[in-house]
């Protein structure tokens, strides 16, 4: 897999920056807000947990804590991708709660100017894809920031809508 890089070159003039962690899903590079994101790490034994929706993993245990692990590929409807040493878990805090989620590769922190960002096209908006947060223009390339406390909102309000589904079948 060729690796793009991007680098942007500091300009006072140009105003506030956000720091972006860029990572790549597929052929596509993402981007989430530096502040969301608590660690990066190696792809790791994840336990299945019976039951879970597909996007779940599983869990894994951190330094004695126990983590659910979602995979960003399965999420968004992306083909199955065999794991490799190019993946890498991204931990998010939200709600209180860490969550991982599975990603093809980590690129860099980038520092973007608030002014190359802008909101979603009302297209691409909508109840199920809330997590869109931007469109980042570095260069001729464009990075599609994501909120993970959206993400991670969305898989936990599917989570119970399954339950709830699974639970209506049994009674």
């Amino acid at each position: 897999m060729s690796e793009t890089r991007y680098f942007y070159e500091e300009d006072s003039e140009k105003g506030t920056e956000r720091q972006i962690v860029a990572f790549a899903l597929g052929s596509e590079t993402y981007g989430v807000d530096i502040s969301q994101v608590r660690e990066i790490i190696p792809i790791q034994k994840i336990v299945p947990v019976p039951r879970a929706p597909d996007f779940v993993e599983g869990i894994i245990n951190l330094r004695g804590k126990v983590i659910p692990v979602l995979d960003l590929r399965k999420h968004f409807g992306f083909e199955k991708k065999e794991r490799d040493d190019e993946q890498k878990i991204v931990l998010a805090e939200s709600h209180g709660e860490s969550i991982g989620v599975i990603v093809d590769s980590v690129y860099s922190v980038l520092r973007i100017p608030e002014d190359s960002i802008e909101p979603p096209a009302s297209v691409i908006t909508g109840d199920d894809v809330g997590y869109i947060s931007g469109i980042a223009k570095i260069n001729d390339s464009l990075i599609v920031l994501l909120d993970l406390s959206q993400i991670i909102s969305d898989a936990e309000s599917r989570t119970l809508k399954e339950i709830d589904l699974a639970s209506a079948v049994v009674k």
